[in-house]
């Protein structure tokens, strides 16, 4: 599968308003999840008030990072797994139905973050991905997402 657009691009617009990947949330961070060579990759430069402690990003924020390239990451596995050719309002939807995040090193301010995945496991509704957070090509956060297929008939 060849993808071009991020996933969440590909999202109707009825579900592109999550704050840490949605394209129509203005206040939004914008994450943006990519398919290379079977894994996925994201990247992400902290701002300054994404701070923790002097020189180091905020842990909520890495793990929001981390859920919402997990449900992308879903969403891109589970289409290649059932062989759908994504297009613009055609994406599988996921939500997130575990988030487990293991603070490896402290994350430094002022650096691109690189956040990858991969799959572990899909199912028939459900997808678990591994992803991974690295500064200068080391790993300083891991993370496990297990996310949701929301429903054709969700919210409506």
């Amino acid at each position: 599968m060849k993808l071009i657009k991020p996933i969440q691009d590909l999202y109707d617009d009825d579900f592109s308003h999550c704050y840490g990947c949605g394209r129509l949330n203005d206040e939004g961070l914008h994450l943006k999840t990519y398919l290379e060579n079977n894994f996925t990759i994201s990247r992400f430069t902290p701002k300054d008030h994404h701070i923790a402690i002097e020189g180091f990003v905020y842990g909520g924020l890495l793990a929001s990072l981390i859920d919402c390239h997990g449900t992308g990451s879903a969403a891109i596995f589970y289409a290649q797994e059932n062989k759908i050719e994504l297009k613009e309002g055609n994406s599988p939807r996921f939500v997130t139905g575990k988030l487990n995040v293991n603070y490896l090193k402290p994350t430094p301010l002022g650096k691109e973050l690189v956040i990858t995945g991969e799959l572990i496991v899909a199912a028939k509704r459900k997808v678990k991905t591994k992803i991974n957070v690295l500064v200068d090509g080391v790993v300083t956060v891991t993370g496990e997402v297990t996310a949701i297929l929301l429903p054709e008939n969700f919210g409506g």
